[in-house]
């Protein structure tokens, strides 16, 4: 099985005046087949640890410990974290011009499995997949990110996800940016997914909506650059009602 450690991990980050700390020691463990929900206010710490888990430059880890079923993701390049099976859904995927989204698809699943799929089964694999998530078949041969809206960037970002297979799917606030129709179709991609039971998934978003499509095994609070309350999904209906007030204590500081 699949399992995500993540054990008092501490992010910085450079800013004006120096480093400044922005996860203070995060503990939680994610396993194949469960869905955690990571929910706080704007600038409580939730982006970092998406953006610190994939091995983004920007951000310098001062401690702790992430593993992947006991690797040590913290050691791996970029490339090698996405080998060992974790994905990133970025909240605002970035243009790749030139590249087709056919040929993107097809060198990334070919980086994976080590292996480029064979064409024919390869090409059935993404026309079912793009059918599902209501994509027109043109769609592929438009250069990556280059000019779609945000519902086809969202769409495009699960339709990695589904092609692809990780072992640990991160999903930094899927829901931004989506009409009611497109949140829906995202979200029963990610349902998908989801029921093969091969995947972990760590949601993160701001709002409840995306969690009555996707229901989580876990919600997580997170405030100044913590995890401040884990609970089930019920957890997500007090946080709709009560909102985080209680949890950031006078304001956000990370």
């Amino acid at each position: 099985m699949a399992t995500l450690e993540i054990h008092d991990l501490h992010v910085s980050v450079e800013a004006e005046n120096g480093a400044r700390e922005i996860l203070k020691g995060v503990d939680l463990t994610v396993k194949q087949g469960e869905t955690h929900a990571i929910m706080g206010p704007n600038g409580s710490g939730k982006s970092t640890l998406a953006y610190s888990l994939a091995g983004h430059p920007k951000y310098t880890i001062t401690g702790g410990t992430v593993t992947l079923d006991g690797e040590d993701v913290l050691e791996m390049s970029v490339d090698e974290r996405a080998r060992a099976g974790v994905f990133l859904a970025m909240q605002y995927p970035v243009e790749v011009p030139g590249v087709s989204v056919s040929n993107f698809l097809r060198t990334s699943a070919t980086a994976i499995r080590g292996e480029a799929p064979k064409l024919r089964t390869w090409v059935k694999e993404v026309k079912s997949a793009m059918e599902q998530l209501q994509m027109d078949p043109a769609f592929a041969e438009r250069n990556v990110n280059e000019g779609f809206s945000g519902g086809e960037k969202k769409r495009h970002e699960i339709l990695q996800l589904e092609l692809l297979k990780p072992k640990i799917a991160i999903l930094d606030e899927t829901d931004s940016g989506l009409d009611v129709d497109a949140l829906r179709i995202v979200s029963e991609g990610v349902n998908r997914v989801r029921e093969t039971g091969e995947v972990g998934t760590l949601l993160i978003t701001h709002y409840t909506r995306i969690l009555r499509y996707i229901k989580p095994d876990f919600v997580h609070v997170f405030a100044n650059g913590r995890i401040a309350e884990s609970g089930g999904a019920e957890l997500a209906d007090v946080l709709e009602a009560e909102g985080y007030d209680k949890y950031v204590k006078g304001g956000a500081t990370a």
